[in-house]
C-alpha cells in the first residue's frame, strides 16, 4: 500500500489523501481512491483513474476510471499478446 500511496496520490474534497482501496485479481491489483460523494448542490470533480500493478514485474499502469471489473478487463486485454 505505501508504494501504491507513493504513485498515487488523491485528494479528497477537503485535500486530505483519500482512503484507497485494493483489490487483487489473477494478474495484479487494481488500486483506486475512495472519495466520498460531494454534497448536495455541487458536483464532483471528473475524471481520474485507477493504478494497476502487475503481479508479474511490478510494472504500474493506469486505466480510465471505470467501475472495478471493466477496469480490470481493460488492463487484463492491454496484457495480452498483440492486444
Amino acid at each position: 500500500m505505501t508504494a501504491a500511496r507513493a504513485r498515487f496520490e488523491v485528494r479528497d474534497l477537503e485535500g486530505n489523501p483519500a482512503p484507497l482501496h485494493v483489490a487483487e485479481f489473477d494478474i495484479g491489483f487494481l488500486v483506486h481512491a475512495v472519495i466520498p460523494p460531494p454534497p448536495p448542490g455541487t458536483q464532483a470533480p471528473l475524471g481520474g483513474s485507477h493504478m494497476v500493478i502487475s503481479k508479474s514485474d511490478g510494472a504500474v499502469t493506469y486505466v480510465p476510471n471505470f467501475p472495478p471489473d471493466s477496469a480490470i478487463e481493460l488492463y487484463r486485454s492491454l496484457r495480452r499478446p498483440n492486444g
